[in-house]
């Protein structure tokens, strides 16, 4: 199961190969680089690998054996450091985060195990991993020796590769190697210094005998900026790239050793508002096949992709601000739900050429129930909840704070404050910095008025009268994961103007709206009073029956436009119906209980539907983008 090919080993020249036999008879383990024979050996013996990747963070816990049966291939292993240290100084390795216990199933299902713990990793994840913690330091120089960043980070990594060290495949366990930092040519900061002490700090916790590893993107200004000298340099790219031409430019930063393609895309990603990407199947499959041929390893990128549960989606900044979707499908051989695809099955017959695979048929796809339409109740607007989503009260200032400034990390906060003067005509409040991060909901006595928008929708009218309350709720969509933008802070990051008025003297109440729906706080009326459906930021809530089933299933909002679900204490994530593609949610069976009511809680945030009703169906619906703003 390890995907062992032994023999076969590349000469300098792309493309050749040659047979390397050899005889090996000691029991100890080992896994290291053959730079004569430019190959891996694993316990002596030449080797390369074939992986995939899949993300425990955005899968289950309960699906994690299932999903690693399915792989059945060496496994890259990211680790988000926002995922286990959400708040500083405490490290959380219980539950859907426990390390230790994937590699522990990994180890089980006879896999081995590339390990990618960053500090920062990317991977369309919130901040690239990188806690928001670190933002509280207005001046600080992320990913690089600036030591507000470098000294949490060390400590995050003496915590983290402590417990990996065990897991080792020298030591007994089932990590090969261990992948430092990642993408790092692809930065602005090109800092040697920072990367040259990222080097001692995991030979310091790792030993000396582990491979570390870098991968950059296929440019000379990424390898460059990336690589360091005792780190083995290896490169990624998809299929709109030209092998040969990829690994020479490995070669010159490693001219011996193994060829490695350690992010080989087998799809990709999805903003709100752009149609679902895709991969071509053929495309992905001929490629693997000549890389194979080759003597490459290759790691694909994704082999499941798993879903942005909660609000764990990164976000991009190239020539604006762009959300990742909720799903986290990536079009790769396993689905969302970790159901094989037409792609899983070219791949597979791509592998047989090259080496035996497991006899016996594919794990099955997960089983899906349509449990049909649930009506949800009104049970009232933020404002008028805000003793149950902020019970510590607001903070207040006179000119607005962001969300990092008060520790509200995710999610939302609501910024309150009063009309200066008269405004009978529609007067313009606007944010002239473009200081909306990410969206803005305004209303004015309970009143919604409409929607601000980082880069696209900075300007908007209002009316009222002097003293007239005024609420803003800012939605946080996910920090900049990649490039130089990651600095990415939230909330109202400068003045709002009304008129000729800088606005002052804010209420701004962080709220925890996760905490409210997991103890219960969140019920609709049930006399009927709480009916009516009505515009801005509402919450409604509903409960889907027990049937004595708990299988997976999709819900649906059609004709709600955009918002947040919670089913009982999981938040499934952003729904976005009228921005697309993504029209549906995942939600694994896990979380669902077969023999009591399960309890349905919405975030809409501009208008719900007058029917409000959703929907719980059997499939996705990943590719229908709606209007585009």
């Amino acid at each position: 199961k390890q995907w062992l090919w032994c023999g076969v080993c590349v000469n300098n020249t792309i493309g050749s190969v040659t047979v390397y036999l050899s005889v090996w008879t000691s029991n100890s383990r080992s896994f290291s680089i053959d730079y004569k024979n430019n190959c891996f050996q694993k316990d002596g013996k030449p080797f390369q690998y074939i992986s995939g990747s899949i993300h425990y963070s955005r899968i289950p816990r309960e699906y994690w054996k299932d999903r690693l049966l399915k792989i059945n291939s060496a496994n890259p292993v990211y680790v988000p450091w926002n995922f286990h240290e959400t708040v500083q100084g405490v490290f959380n390795f219980a539950g859907d985060r426990d390390l230790e216990y994937f590699l522990n199933l990994a180890n089980q299902t006879g896999l081995l195990v590339i390990l990618r713990p960053g500090p920062y990793i990317c991977a369309e994840w919130e901040m690239g991993g990188l806690p928001a913690w670190l933002l509280q330091k207005p001046n600080i120089i992320l990913r690089s020796a600036d030591t507000e960043y470098l000294k949490p980070a060390s400590e995050w990594l003496a915590v983290l590769l402590t417990k990996m060290r065990p897991w080792l495949y020298q030591n007994g366990g089932n990590i090969i190697s261990v992948q430092v930092e990642n993408e790092y040519g692809s930065y602005f900061a090109c800092d040697y210094n920072y990367m040259r002490h990222l080097h001692t700090v995991f030979r310091l916790f790792l030993g000396e005998d582990v491979i570390l590893f870098t991968t950059d993107g296929n440019t000379d200004k990424e390898m460059i900026c990336g690589t360091l000298e005792g780190l083995y340099a290896t490169i990624d790219f998809g299929t709109d790239t030209n092998i040969t031409a990829a690994f020479i430019r490995q070669r010159r930063f490693e001219p011996k050793g193994p060829l490695v393609n350690s992010e080989f895309y087998t799809g990709w990603l999805d903003h709100w508002g752009d149609k679902h990407a895709s991969v071509e199947t053929v495309k992905v499959s001929k490629m693997l096949g000549e890389m194979l041929f080759m003597g490459a390893s290759v790691n694909m990128y994704m082999f499941e992709g798993g879903t942005n549960f909660g609000y764990w989606n990164g976000a991009d900044h190239d020539s604006r601000f762009r959300s990742v979707v909720t799903s986290y499908d990536y079009n790769a051989p396993l689905s969302e739900a970790g159901d094989p695809t037409d792609k899983l099955l070219a791949i597979r017959d791509v592998i047989k050429n090259f080496r035996d695979i497991p006899v016996g048929p594919m794990p099955p796809a997960t089983p899906k129930f349509a449990y049909g339409f649930v009506t949800l109740q009104k049970v009232g607007n933020i404002s008028s909840l805000l003793d149950t989503l902020s019970p510590q009260g607001p903070v207040r200032s006179q000119y607005p704070l962001a969300f990092e400034e008060i520790k509200q990390y995710y999610g939302f906060m609501l910024y309150r404050t009063t009309l200066p003067r008269d405004v009978p005509e529609p007067t313009p409040l606007i944010s002239p910095l473009n200081g909306i991060h990410d969206c803005a909901y305004v209303s004015v006595n309970g009143v919604y008025q409409g929607l601000m928008e980082r880069d696209t929708a900075l300007v908007m009218n209002v009316t009222g009268q002097q003293g007239d309350q005024l609420d803003i709720l800012v939605e946080n969509m996910g920090r900049v994961n990649f490039g130089s933008y990651i600095n990415d802070k939230k909330g109202l990051l400068g003045n709002l103007i009304l008129g000729n008025d800088v606005l002052t003297d804010w209420s701004i109440y962080p709220l925890d709206i996760d905490t409210a729906v997991a103890n219960g706080w969140l019920q609709a009326d049930q006399s009927g009073s709480a009916m009516e459906a009505g515009d801005g930021p509402m919450i409604y809530s509903g409960t889907l029956k027990s049937t004595g089933l708990a299988w997976d299933t999709f819900v649906k909002l059609n004709g709600w436009n955009k918002g947040q679900v919670w089913v009982n204490e999981v938040n499934l994530g952003r729904y976005w119906t009228q921005r697309g593609p993504q029209q549906t949610l995942y939600v694994p069976g896990p979380f669902l209980s077969a023999t009591q009511p399960n309890n349905i809680t919405v975030l809409e945030l501009e208008r719900a539907p007058s029917h409000r009703r959703i929907l719980f169906m059997d499939r996705p619906q990943l590719n229908n983008t709606g209007q585009k703003t």
